[in-house]
């Protein structure tokens, strides 16, 4: 059944315009009347539907049926991506978003290469926003991760942080899974670096902020790699359920 993100309220009974991209995105597919449809506003939970009416420009659906499902992690995992080159964050941000990440904070550290004007960024922010609604009608989850404004590094890590925070080093002695099996399911941040990675002098910052510095193998991998791995590997040792 086709998956729809409706930015609005919704509830048993009601007769709804479709927003425009979906009432397009009906079309495309050739669904007809009466066909059925998932709707979720991102309040938690999934409303079935069927279309009711369909125009050239507008598209109307009666919601039947209310489910409570869910499809979060019962651990919140901040993925904080520092910003790599061209396209790569397209991925990470819907590839972070199907493996269960809960928020994205990006990072400007000393080694991107990207630099995001103060307009550029607002492009970016839309941009990543629409990747986050597309993996997350893909997946199947009824809450949409919060994505961050860019932040850069140094002022963020000096930030309070309630969560765990791990940064992710090749040079680190103790691996994510290593400390994933002897510590009970938690909320945490993951740091991953740009293509160069974090330079030492950001590793000592984070670590004089109290982040935890870990490996993820003996393999140095790419930056929109790296972030995968490392939520892959904490849903493996403490489970998604």
């Amino acid at each position: 059944m086709p998956r729809f993100y409706c930015a609005q309220a919704l509830s048993i009974g009601a007769v709804i315009d479709l927003p425009d991209h979906v009432a397009h995105h009906v079309q495309v597919l050739r669904l007809g009347i009466d066909a059925h449809i998932t709707l979720f506003n991102g309040e938690g939970g999934e409303f079935t539907a069927t279309v009711s009416q369909i125009e050239k420009k507008r598209v109307t659906a009666e919601i039947k049926a209310f489910s409570p499902r869910e499809a979060e992690l019962p651990y919140a995992v901040t993925l904080a991506q520092a910003l790599p080159e061209a396209s790569k964050m397209d991925e990470i941000v819907q590839k972070a978003v199907e493996l269960g990440a809960t928020a994205i904070q990006p990072l400007a550290a000393q080694r991107c290469v990207v630099r995001l004007t103060s307009e550029r960024a607002n492009k970016k922010f839309a941009h990543w926003q629409g990747i986050i609604i597309a993996a997350a009608e893909q997946s199947g989850r009824n809450r949409l991760p919060n994505l961050a404004e860019p932040a850069n590094f140094d002022d963020w890590i000096a930030q309070h942080d309630l969560h765990k925070r791990i940064l992710l080093s090749p040079r680190a002695e103790q691996s994510l899974s290593d400390w994933a099996r002897h510590h009970p399911p938690q909320a945490l941040t993951l740091l991953i670096g740009p293509e160069g990675g974090f330079t030492e002098k950001e590793e000592t910052l984070a670590g004089m902020q109290g982040a935890l510095t870990l490996s993820i193998g003996t393999r140095i991998l790419r930056t929109e790699t790296a972030g995968m791995a490392a939520l892959a590997a904490i849903n493996a040792v403490w489970g998604e359920m």
